[in-house]
């Protein structure tokens, strides 16, 4: 009877939400699908792809994945979503729109700072708003040239 409890617990433990969730540091050291940075939303991952590379004030797109916790993707059909862009002395924030299978798009006028930061907010279908924070094009120890000068 002893061991059945024990079981119990471990299985109860092992399908909570808190048994599944990633910190960001975590998430910063896994491969990405499409080279953005991922972060935890609720039941979800949000991977934002951000310009690496507009050395000024562009328009540039803004791109969120959305998969389950188990990399699933999760259609974006009828969801709607909002990043917000702080980089450099520039804020902007875009509309999301759905753009294919998982993933929702816009474009705003941003550079390509280290010091960008982003707010997604993603509202899937019959569902509660999820947030996430960013911080695409900070180095980090996933990155093989972190602290490297170029």
């Amino acid at each position: 009877m002893k061991k059945l409890r024990t079981l119990m617990i471990l299985l109860a433990a092992l399908n909570s939400p808190a048994a599944l969730s990633h910190s960001d540091e975590y998430l910063d050291t896994q491969p990405t699908p499409n080279g953005g940075q991922m972060r935890m939303a609720g039941a979800y991952h949000y991977e934002l792809v951000v310009a690496k590379d507009s050395k000024i004030v562009k328009e540039n797109p803004v791109v969120v994945y959305v998969t389950d916790h188990g990399g699933t993707k999760i259609s974006t059909a009828g969801a709607r979503g909002t990043a917000t862009i702080l980089a450099g002395k520039l804020k902007a924030t875009v509309n999301l729109v759905p753009d294919g299978d998982n993933r929702l798009k816009g474009f705003a006028k941003y550079a390509s700072t280290p010091d960008m930061k982003v707010a997604v907010s993603v509202t899937l279908p019959g569902k509660t708003t999820e947030p996430a924070r960013f911080t695409p094009l900070a180095k980090t120890a996933a990155d093989p040239h972190a602290g490297h000068k170029h």
